[in-house]
């Protein structure tokens, strides 16, 4: 084994006194604040050693549902907030009706609507007030709409009938869903809550006045189907399409032209003559039951019907029959 000479060992002992040198002149050179810094460290060390470990870094949620979930189920009351202040439409119908403002209304696919309200009654112009039932959900401008056709129209020949009027009965208001409950159909306009159907209105005096019952006074029914014409877009009743026979659909829908729709035959009942004219051509009871009972009424005999032939082999087992008694 061999050693380095006193050469090498004068070299690295030179070598070992200049890097001491080196880190004295450092040490001396080091400001104040990076000696306060070479204090700090094993400060902070044992400040992380008591904290633990650090901690798991939460995930970003999803911030909102799937466009599919949201489009499915309606927005709760208490997560929509209703609008701070109410609209142009609210504050003509506050003095005409007894309503609340809904918060936005949100359904599946196309259905929803904005400054929606829940229309309890219509005040007519005396302060009486004429219930809703049950009450409906509409789009301000539909339940506008429908406060002052009450007021105006239907309020003042009520009178005429000799009763004021106390209750409008309400068929069908927002609803999401097709055209005469079709599926697939173009969505109604009740999915807008933009529509509304009527059925009857109740007089304070307990009679029921139904728009679509013959036996209620015609002119009556006339003058209502041309109030309901002249304020909406669309009017169907019994003559329309089969769906509206026992109600009046009444709706706002926007069309080009601000082209209308009433579609709503007023009949009445067919007149007695004419009852009287089809009892006569009808057949007698008594006479419907006793025909064919008379004893008296014979058949002639060329009309009696006769028997069925036999069969050939038939005839001739009965003939060997008889000859083997013969015999």
């Amino acid at each position: 084994m061999r050693f380095c000479g006193p050469k090498a060992a004068l070299a690295l002992g030179v070598l070992l006194c200049a890097g001491l040198l080196l880190c004295g002149s450092l040490l001396l050179c080091a400001s104040p604040a990076a000696w306060a810094q070479l204090a700090l460290v094993p400060q902070a060390k044992q400040a992380r050693a008591e904290r633990g470990p650090p901690a798991p870094v939460a995930l970003p949620q999803e911030f909102a549902p799937p466009q599919e979930a949201y489009a499915a189920f309606p927005e709760e009351p208490a997560a929509a907030a209703a609008p701070s202040a109410p609209s142009a439409c609210q504050v003509r119908l506050a003095k005409i009706a007894v309503f609340q403002p809904l918060p936005t209304l949100v359904g599946p696919g196309e259905c929803g609507a904005v400054d929606a309200v829940h229309l309890d009654a219509v005040i007519l112009p005396d302060q009486s007030k004429v219930a809703v039932t049950p009450a409906g959900v509409l789009r301000c401008p539909m339940a506008e709409e429908l406060a002052r056709w009450v007021r105006d129209d239907v309020a003042p020949t009520a009178t005429k009938l000799g009763s004021p009027l106390r209750v409008l009965d309400n068929f069908d208001s927002y609803e999401c869903r097709g055209r005469n409950r079709v599926r697939g159909a173009t969505l109604s306009e009740h999915g807008r809550a933009d529509a509304i159907d009527v059925r009857l209105f109740k007089l304070a005096d307990g009679r029921s006045l139904t728009l679509t019952d013959m036996n209620v006074d015609k002119a009556w029914r006339e003058t209502i189907k041309a109030s309901v014409c002249a304020r909406f877009s669309t009017v169907l009743g019994p003559g329309s399409d089969g769906n509206h026979e026992e109600h009046i659909h009444l709706d706002l829908a926007e069309r080009r032209n601000n082209y209308k729709l009433c579609e709503w035959d007023v009949r009445v009942p067919p007149p007695p003559v004419a009852v009287a004219q089809a009892e006569d051509t009808a057949p007698p009871a008594e006479a419907a039951a006793t025909e064919g009972d008379d004893d008296t009424a014979l058949i002639p005999l060329d009309m009696v019907p006769l028997p069925r032939p036999r069969p050939k082999l038939a005839e001739d087992a009965s003939a060997r029959t008889k000859k083997s008694d013969r015999n």
